[in-house]
């Protein structure tokens, strides 16, 4: 059984192609992209999806988690800061790897570790070693992502890179759906000290991705052709030179979106559930509404960003996201109802925000550093932007966690600030010899 046909070769043999545009295909940009890309395609949006859910119930079962430790919301927000925060040191190892040993081994890497640890999270015994088993799934959740969206980024066609990238990233709001369904049955047949461990313990499905993975994913062509030998290592590449400008504005772009995104996500099944009294039916039904406008956010995104650019729609859903917290959190008590209406522009614009991230983070390196820049910027964003869940949580008990939320905003100021200092890169060709 073969992981890739790279993934065996331990002193490849590559040559430099001329950086010459390919053809454009005929036909839809999934048809284009043959059987061997479509198999790379769904691996990809499997992971997400999964790494999602993985996540997810740990954000859903937060309250639980106090309950069954005896603590408060700052040390259960700083499971979710923690977990963030070593995401960034995953993805900058799996980047890393991605370049050095391949896409497809180093996804199945990344998906072994995030799925065995959230198994384990389920069995804790102690606040202390949910900790431990929240720092080891968060390295492999960090991994996953960069690395799928790299592997797709390379098998599409420039013109068609953000639509693409936006269904990728649609896998997140599958993945968030299946996590309030799973959290939805389990803590209405079981104490809910049971039944976050009885979510955690469904983190082990993703296991069953690998076989998927090592039986049919390759790596993409470019990547194969690439020297990937020579010159600088990548990670010293990305953090010198003409690239270092870019590394560092990239990652301000991530840590907003992501600060904004993880003040207002991790936070809002706590919300509903304890400063609209809602009830584990009725929260998981608002949640359905965000998630339903994340779902159609992330897809109608990835089309803007192939029509409008790179730089413009991050602008445009950075500015309606942050406007859409606000108006959230300003929602008066006794007004459940108007929470409806405004929680689906806020899921849309909000998780829209990171449709572009997949493209613009592979356009923005060369070939020999592409899945260390995406992931070394996209992960240090994460971990910086994990702060923000710990910070409210400590907020929350000074000004109420309504309130606390809307520090979230800060950080869509900052993605958008970020964006003047980088160029537009839409429709790039990828060069083996870059």
């Amino acid at each position: 059984m073969s992981t890739s046909g790279t993934a065996e070769r331990t002193a490849p043999v590559r040559t430099r192609r001329p950086a010459t545009p390919a053809p454009t295909p005929s036909g839809s940009w999934f048809q284009a992209l043959g059987e061997k890309g479509r198999r790379g395609f769904r691996a990809a949006f499997a992971g997400y999806m999964l790494d999602a859910f993985d996540l997810i119930v740990l954000t859903l079962s937060l309250a639980a988690i106090g309950t069954t430790f005896g603590v408060g919301t700052g040390a259960t927000g700083a499971l979710s800061t923690v977990t963030l925060s070593a995401s960034a040191v995953g993805g900058i190892l799996g980047g890393v790897l991605a370049d050095r040993i391949g896409r497809a081994r180093t996804l199945i890497y990344s998906v072994a570790v995030y799925s065995v640890f959230t198994f384990l999270s389920g069995l804790a015994t102690s606040y202390e070693m949910l900790m431990v088993f929240r720092v080891f799934q968060g390295i492999g959740f960090g991994a996953e992502w960069g690395v799928g969206a790299v592997l797709v980024a390379e098998l599409v066609r420039p013109e068609s890179r953000g639509k693409a990238l936006g269904v990728i990233q649609s896998a997140w709001a599958v993945g968030w759906a299946l996590a309030v369904v799973a959290y939805l049955i389990t803590f209405e047949l079981f104490a809910e000290t049971s039944a976050w461990r009885i979510l955690m313990c469904l983190g082990i499905l993703p296991a069953f991705l690998i076989l998927y993975i090592r039986r049919n994913v390759e790596d993409p062509e470019v990547f194969q052709e690439a020297d990937t030998k020579a010159d600088e290592l990548p990670l010293k590449q990305i953090l010198s030179g003409k690239l270092l400008k870019t590394t560092i504005f990239a990652s301000l772009l991530a840590t907003g979106i992501q600060g904004g995104y993880y003040a207002m996500f991790t936070w809002i099944p706590t919300y509903l559930k304890t400063e609209r009294d809602l009830t584990v039916i009725g929260t998981s039904g608002y949640l359905f509404v965000v998630i339903a406008g994340s779902f159609l956010g992330y897809l109608t995104a990835g089309m803007v960003h192939d029509r409008l650019g790179r730089k413009k729609t991050f602008a445009l859903f950075a500015s309606c996201a942050g406007t859409a917290l606000v108006l959230y959190f300003l929602v008066p008590e006794g007004s459940n109802t108007t929470l409806l209406f405004v929680g689906f522009p806020l899921g849309f614009f909000a998780s829209g925000c990171f449709s572009g991230f997949g493209s613009y983070l592979s356009e923005l390196f060369p070939t020999r550093a592409r899945g260390t820049g995406g992931g070394f910027c996209y992960n240090v964003g994460r971990g910086i932007g994990a702060l923000f869940p710990g910070i409210i949580g400590f907020l929350a008990a000074a000004i109420g966690l309504g309130g606390a939320v809307a520090f979230g905003v800060f950080g869509y100021v900052l993605a958008i600030c970020a964006l003047a200092a980088l160029p537009e890169t839409h429709g790039r060709q990828f060069a083996a010899g870059e």
